[in-house]
């Protein structure tokens, strides 16, 4: 497939710079998947310290709720629209751009005074986020070939999962320590340097397009329609299934997604060239995304709940508990997942990974009558902290795959707006869920039930993935995908 034929367009582009050392190759992965802790640490990092928010700043339950929901909205919102645009005006820029926004707003948000500019600081934090993001991984795709790849992309795996974990984790215990307000203040340093650095580490593109046209249309319809989508299913939670808020989102959601489509039928250079989803690993590995990300992001969601309401433990220790999960892992992915990709393959590790997932999450939902913490809870939490780690960068691997070199912001846009916007729905759903069953049968019981939901739509992913993903099937990489 050409990139001619993805309406990629006609393109020349080469490095700049000279052939980087593997010092310099180093520093630049360290900058790159620092950025994407950051991003995913600020999924969760709120999360226990949502108490102390409320109550210096007086937040209502519904501040609450869109402290956390107005950075996925926007963070999976957005995350197409800004993996493409570092296709047409270059990963370094949008790097940059990324990075220099996630600053100012984490700033912001931890000077608020008041719960406006809370909301509006996190949703502007989720757009620098889905800015900074698929750049960065657009730059780890196209910087490291063959062998090193996988090297590299265990790293990142490494980062976002330990970023999830260590979010909970960190909320806790540096809301405990300082206030609420450092558990935005902590990751400044990072963006900041990144920001400084990038322009040191990372070669302008040199050689432009012959044409650069911009699917504005195009653009507005896919992003409004992601946002409307994940708006309607974050109000699950609060308004119930069948709110206004909830299935007007779901209606102009798909109505914006269907002229989407049709736009992008007719456009000389599409956001989205839907040619892509012709080949099987993309088509597998974005439904895959979707249903791995409801049960990955959904793990820590429901598991931070868990240890505060139903073994009533504080903040801080609930930080202290999630510790360990964090620990294993950012093991797992920086020293197993390599070696187990290499061996294996994407596809069988990513369908692994989501087995791990699902028995992490069934073994959570025992929660026996005398709940116990390093029998009943542990060893489920380090199950699906190996499941993360195991699943997460697999799903990526597989959709870049399937995708041309020349679109590899169109493919981490992909895959991380699959796994976003199938997070959003997955906290919505066992949210809900958890909810209904509360009112009948008690907290604990709630709890069950979700975490048996999790863990089926992990079995569930797994099925695909084994049967549209496996070797045989074009779960591995192919050289159009490896090619710089």
């Amino acid at each position: 497939m050409s990139p001619h034929a993805t309406g990629a367009g006609p393109r020349s582009v080469r490095s700049s710079a000279p052939v980087p050392t593997a010092a310099r190759q180093r520093v630049a992965l360290f900058v790159l998947v620092a950025a994407q802790f950051v991003v995913m640490l600020d999924t969760a990092v709120v999360n226990v310290a949502l108490p102390s928010l409320q109550e210096d700043l007086g937040l209502t339950q519904t501040g609450v709720a869109w402290v956390v929901n107005a950075y996925f909205l926007c963070f999976g919102g957005f995350l197409l629209l800004s993996g493409r645009a570092a296709d047409l005006f270059g990963s370094r820029r949008m790097f940059m751009l990324g990075s220099a926004l996630f600053t100012v707003t984490t700033l912001m948000a931890g000077f608020a005074p008041n719960e406006t500019i809370l909301v509006l600081a996190r949703a502007l934090q989720g757009v620098g986020a889905a800015v900074l993001s698929p750049a960065a991984l657009s730059i780890v795709l196209l910087r490291f070939q063959g062998t090193g790849r996988a090297k590299a992309m265990g790293a990142w795996g490494a980062a976002s999962a330990a970023g999830g974990a260590i979010g909970v984790s960190a909320g806790g215990l540096v809301t405990a320590a300082l206030g609420w307000q450092w558990v935005f203040f902590l990751t400044v340093p990072i963006t900041l340097l990144a920001f400084l650095i990038a322009p040191l580490l990372f070669a302008a593109p040199v050689g432009m397009r012959t044409h650069r046209s911009f699917d504005a249309w195009g653009a507005a319809t896919v992003t409004g329609g992601a946002l409307a989508i994940i708006y309607g299913t974050l109000s699950v939670a609060e308004l119930g299934w069948l709110s206004i808020e909830t299935i007007g989102g779901g209606v102009v959601g798909v109505a914006l997604l269907g002229a989407f489509i049709a736009i992008e039928r007719r456009a000389a250079d599409p956001i989205v060239p839907l040619q892509v989803f012709r080949e099987r690993t993309v088509a597998a590995g974005v439904t895959v995304g979707l249903l791995g990300g409801a049960a990955r992001v959904s793990t820590f969601y429901l598991s931070a709940l868990y240890l505060q309401q139903v073994l009533a433990l504080s903040p801080g220790t609930a930080g202290f508990a999630m510790v360990p999960t964090s620990v294993a892992g950012f093991l797992v992915s920086l020293m197993l997942l390599p070696h187990i990709i290499r061996s294996l393959g994407s596809g069988p590790t990513l369908v692994l990974g989501l087995v791990l997932l699902a028995c992490g999450h069934f073994w959570l939902a025992r929660t026996p009558a005398d709940t116990g913490y390093w029998v009943d809870v542990l060893p489920g939490l380090l199950l699906a902290a190996a499941g993360v780690a195991l699943s997460f960068t697999p799903s990526t691997m597989v959709i870049a795959s399937g995708i041309p070199s020349t679109l590899t912001g169109l493919a981490s846009g992909l895959a991380n707006a699959s796994s976003q916007i199938g997070g959003a729905f997955g906290i919505a759903a066992f949210s809900a869920i958890a909810a209904i069953t509360t009112q009948a049968a008690g907290l604990a019981i709630g709890f069950r039930y979700a975490f048996i939901a999790a863990g089926v739509i992990s079995v569930v992913a797994a099925i695909v993935a084994f049967v549209y993903l496996r070797p045989g099937a074009g779960a591995t990489s192919r050289g159009r995908a490896t090619s710089s």
